[in-house]
């Protein structure tokens, strides 16, 4: 039966209180302080190449819309990603992150080291916005819904914790507190819209729970890796690769 938009705004948000990756036990060790200067190194090499997907994820959605006014509103995701002439973006602020932590952004840019699950899950994620329906791609982009108490939690657990924490390496996070929310209210929005059957709502959100899969999996990689029981897979970051020279030295 059809849920009301009510009954099912809810059960997207149920899905988030159950599988968003804020529970996942890396997140208990970072924002906590209890990484290692490597552990936090590998998350964010490998959490670079989420970010480098994004607006690649963005693009593809959009040469399947048809529609301007849709084209418009989702135009400035990749813009807040990407950078303009006024905004410098998030994969520029992810680097200067990558920089204080000691390593070389040139290095993370280069996308060398990063663990194959984290490959394989991202560029699922593109492939499932290019080749699913609309209405899936757009419900996939949903656990923004999550995402700000996420960066709340984490930029003042990394302030708390960690020497490289200031404003400058941790603008990622506070300008994502300020764009996320424009972002999930038109999304949420357009969900809610157009998902007015049955099929459509499951379909909506099973892609949701496929971005949570998205998202916890690479931490599973990462734990894996680099935590317990610290099996790097071939071609995964090596500790001590890929550092600043002053760090290196």
């Amino acid at each position: 039966m059809t849920q009301s938009r009510e009954e099912f705004e809810a059960r997207l948000r149920k899905i988030g209180a159950e599988r968003y990756h804020d529970l996942h036990p890396f997140h208990d060790r970072l924002h906590g302080g209890d990484c290692t200067p490597d552990q936090v190194r590998a998350w964010v090499l490998n959490r670079y190449y989420y970010q480098h997907t994004i607006p690649m994820k963005d693009a593809a959605f959009m040469s399947r819309v048809e529609d301007p006014d849709l084209r418009r509103a989702w135009r400035s995701r990749i813009e807040d990603h990407d950078g303009t002439a006024e905004n410098e973006g998030g994969i520029k602020r992810w680097l200067r992150l990558a920089e204080a932590v000691g390593l070389d952004p040139a290095y993370v840019a280069s996308r060398e080291g990063v663990l194959p699950a984290t490959k394989f899950a991202c560029d699922a994620y593109v492939r499932f916005v290019r080749d699913k329906t609309l209405l899936e791609a757009v419900a996939s982009s949903l656990t923004e819904l999550f995402a700000p108490k996420i960066h709340a939690n984490r930029i003042e657990g990394l302030l708390k914790n960690y020497d490289f924490a200031d404003d400058s390496s941790l603008s990622y996070f506070k300008t994502r507190l300020k764009e996320a929310p424009k972002d999930v209210a038109f999304g949420l929005a357009w969900v809610l819209d157009h998902a007015d059957t049955q099929e459509k709502q499951d379909a909506a959100a099973n892609a949701l729970i496929f971005k949570t899969d998205v998202l916890w999996s690479q931490l599973d990689a990462l734990w894996s890796a680099y935590v317990e029981p610290a099996r790097i897979p071939p071609g995964g970051w090596q500790p001590g690769e890929g550092l600043l020279l002053e760090r290196a030295s």
